[in-house]
């Protein structure tokens, strides 16, 4: 029989968490009916958490954190990381747009998306954007780009080791037949690819990425391990040093569980070093491009109780929180659950055991209309109450930052927060709560009288 795992010990983030919720509640954050829905941010989370990335690699070396900017696109959010000294990686116009309204300069910026448009490609090729090439019809366009001169752009391909999948199959990138990269062990494909790089002396990088949550760290180091191998046999091939830099992406996954940071940045390094040592010796530039592991565990949503009711002898509470900032919950349950933690009305934690009574299984319910909205199910808690609050944790990235506008519910209003030595509390806020006439506005469908009938290249469509 296995020894049952401690419960962890509270930690400074539990604690700022706990005393943001109380603050909010007295504050008016979250207010019963004007703001019964509200996400938060741990500055000083975000500041310990970039910290150990920065500290988990070994001195000296010439590495680069980006962030995802999917997992967080808010440019508030891309400026506190920003602060931190973190690049951005872009996937998107949008995000590319939004990266430089937060202050990232060009240069700081990388370029991956499976889809560019020539467009896309010759303007981050002008600005000195670095461009992962996706496959070989786009490495294509890309010379017919580069032949220009002046471009400050550092370019790779993104190799897909085609080291196989992790528990979770839509976050993994590496399988045989994924959609991203030059598929290595395809037929062919090594020595296409190797012939690339010979031909182009423009081309210096190599750019992996194996997945983020679901993927072990051996998996991902066995496809860093696999490039690697791949630039010294392009070096030895061309009888000189071709390639420059390796861009290792990202894809450290976060613990749910608890508030753990579980694995760290530090186990991370040290399954690359015994799986990839030639990677950490120097010979290389690095660029990593975690989004999720940075934020997810520096965030929460929290939310009103609306009712409760009993239906089939099953407790169910009707909540804010639903679909609309947690798609991967209610639709992947099993793939992305989320803790629930219960707090009463004036947002004091209302743990098991501190109170009279059993827990209760509960279903926690959104408020879209399908019966499937639910971020828990059978949940065992206090049997919560109208006007309680239920708190979930580890939302920080992708969750309320990536809303789903299902039955047109308004984007909530995204707070920082700082806790003094004191334990007192200050808010800032990072993006207002949309309104319903917000939501109206973004779908009335009407062009702005300044639009013109011609695609973003100036062709006709």
């Amino acid at each position: 029989m296995s020894t049952p795992r401690p419960a962890p010990a509270v930690t400074g983030r539990a604690r700022r968490r706990d005393l943001a919720v109380r603050a909010a509640v007295r504050a008016g954050l979250l207010d019963p009916d004007e703001t019964p829905l509200a996400a938060f941010l741990d500055l000083a989370g975000i500041a310990e958490t970039t910290a150990a990335l920065h500290a988990a690699w070994p001195a000296g070396l010439a590495v680069e954190h980006t962030f995802a900017a999917k997992a967080n696109s808010l440019v508030p959010v891309l400026r506190l990381v920003r602060g931190h000294g973190l690049g951005c990686e872009v996937a998107s116009p949008g995000e590319l747009a939004q990266a430089l309204a937060a202050g990232f300069e060009p240069r700081q910026l990388v370029l991956d998306s499976p889809a560019k448009t020539r467009p896309e490609l010759r303007a981050a090729l002008a600005a000195g954007v670095a461009v992962n090439v996706d496959n070989f019809q786009e490495l294509r366009r890309v010379d017919a780009l580069v032949a220009a001169p002046g471009s400050t752009s550092r370019i790779g391909l993104r190799i897909n080791p085609q080291v196989g999948l992790g528990a979770i199959a839509a976050m993994s990138t590496a399988g045989s037949d994924s959609k991203f990269g030059f598929a290595l062990g395809d037929p062919g494909n090594r020595e296409r690819i190797v012939e690339a790089f010979l031909a182009r002396p423009w081309l210096r990088w190599l750019h992996v990425h194996v997945g983020s949550q679901g993927c072990p760290l051996d998996l991902s180091a066995a496809g860093v391990a696999a490039v690697v191998a791949l630039a010294e046999e392009i070096d030895e091939r061309a009888g000189t040093r071709r390639v420059e830099g390796i861009d290792i992406g990202g894809g450290l996954p976060v613990n749910f569980a608890d508030d753990r940071d579980d694995p760290a940045f530090t186990d991370q390094v040290a399954a690359l070093r015994a799986a990839a040592p030639g990677l950490l010796t120097g010979r290389y530039r690095l660029v990593t491009e975690l989004g999720r592991s940075l934020l997810a565990k520096n965030g929460f949503m929290a939310s009103r109780v609306e009712y409760t009711k009993t239906s089939g002898g099953r407790a169910i509470a009707l909540t804010h929180a639903g679909v609309q900032v947690a798609a991967r919950t209610v639709f992947l349950p099993e793939s992305w659950p989320l803790r629930v933690l219960p707090y009463d009305a004036k947002g004091l934690p209302r743990a098991a055991g501190r109170e009279p009574g059993a827990t209760v299984a509960q279903d926690i319910a959104g408020p879209c209309c399908f019966a499937g909205d639910l971020v828990a199910r059978g949940r065992e808690l206090p049997l919560l109450e109208p006007g309680d609050l239920v708190v979930l944790p580890d939302t920080g990235a992708y969750y309320f930052s990536t809303p789903f506008h299902y039955n047109s519910l308004p984007q909530p209003a995204v707070h920082a927060f700082e806790v003094d030595g004191t334990g007192a509390v200050r808010f800032t806020l990072l993006h207002r709560q949309e309104t319903v006439a917000d939501v109206v506005a973004r779908t009335l469908g009407e062009a702005p009288a300044s639009a013109s009938p011609t695609g973003a290249d100036g062709d006709a469509r």
